[in-house]
């Protein structure tokens, strides 16, 4: 497989961007809605064209604007794997397979050998005769897959794989993607939202925001040491954002105590990151050492289970407490609480 070089500005779109896979790796692309993701397959794919930039896959050059170099979409050999299977609807699924390598000036009857090969690695034989209406969304995804794979790419990218699936179809497709990847060695690109497709697929993680890469890292990194508030969403933990003191974290608002990284120096920027379940919840502020407070304002609840999920305005902060907790305080949305966090329970680390 090939290295992913990704280095692009669309001045339209407000986008600059910065983005290595290694060969053979799987980089989760996560960011906010209009952060520039689906941007970033569309340039990697040949279907925008940066206004200045350089994007390479292996030793093959893509795109290179100051040479004037741009290679067609259908000569990249990329292939995006969309949340539709966009399959082609007169064709069987091993018509649609073997599409691929009869585009390139494979014969038919080896083409069918190959489309029957990709099927059978995605376990979809049995739908090789069936045109897409008879088959089921989980079972089109398969067919796109292998649709995908029969075009020998030397890179994937999958742009949220699994959000036109139903909840019983997505596991299995998810297993399947992740055996894959895994055994072929494949580079790929996975856009999603989902925490599941980061665990179960990727083996990093790069978060987009406001048109650029505002955090990068291992995937135990950013979700369990995230620097930026969308990750921190994904991850289900609180951020808040300072400047490192001496004893913690100056937010600019009132100072976070919290084990500090050992990494970081007073004046660093840095991120304060703890868990909804370690956040008390009270009607008046407690006093005593060591201690955080923030005064809130309750904007929602969310019951999980034999928990309640209290979900502050304006700030993104949580606490998790006991549905008998939400009773004895009375929470409602609009109620002014305190939540209260030990130091020991916060994690300081040095952000980007």
């Amino acid at each position: 497989m090939s290295a992913l070089h990704l280095k692009a500005r669309v001045e339209t779109r407000h986008l600059d961007l910065t983005v290595d896979v290694e060969s053979g790796g799987v980089l989760a692309v996560l960011g906010p809605n209009g952060a520039g993701k689906s941007t970033l397959l569309n340039l990697v794919a040949g279907l925008l064209r940066p206004d200045t930039g350089r994007i390479a896959v292996g030793d093959r050059v893509l795109t290179d604007t100051a040479a004037g170099v741009d290679v067609p979409p259908h000569r990249r050999s990329v292939a995006l794997l969309a949340q539709e299977a966009l399959l082609f609807p007169h064709l069987t699924a091993a018509a649609n397979v073997a599409f691929a390598p009869r585009s390139t000036g494979t014969r038919r009857r080896q083409a069918h050998r190959e489309a029957m090969r990709w099927l059978e690695a995605v376990d979809a034989t049995e739908f090789a005769q069936r045109r897409p209406r008879e088959l089921s969304g989980g079972q089109a995804q398969r067919v796109a897959i292998a649709r995908a794979l029969a075009a020998r790419p030397h890179l994937l990218m999958l742009d949220e794989p699994m959000s036109a699936l139903d909840v019983t179809a997505a596991p299995a497709i998810r297993s399947l993607l992740r055996r894959i990847l895994r055994e072929q060695g494949r580079t790929a690109l996975v856009v999603t939202h989902d925490p599941l497709d980061v665990l179960a697929l990727a083996d990093r993680v790069a978060v987009i925001d406001g048109g650029s890469v505002v955090e990068t890292g291992s995937v135990r990194e950013v979700l369990t040491r995230p620097r930026s508030a969308f990750a921190a969403r994904i991850a289900g933990v609180n951020l808040v954002a300072g400047t490192v003191t001496a004893d913690g974290l100056d937010t600019g608002s009132g100072p976070v105590h919290g084990i500090v990284d050992e990494s970081c120096r007073p004046g660093d920027r840095a991120v304060a990151v703890f868990p909804p379940a370690a956040v008390a919840v009270y009607s008046d502020e407690p006093h005593g050492s060591p201690r955080n407070s923030f005064r809130v304002t309750v904007a929602d609840l969310e019951a999980r289970g034999a928990t309640v999920l209290v979900r502050a305005a304006g700030t993104g902060l949580a606490a998790e407490i006991t549905a008998a907790a939400v009773a004895a305080l009375a929470l409602e949305p609009g109620a002014s609480v305190w939540f209260v966090v030990k130091a020991a329970e916060i994690g300081i680390h040095r952000s980007t």
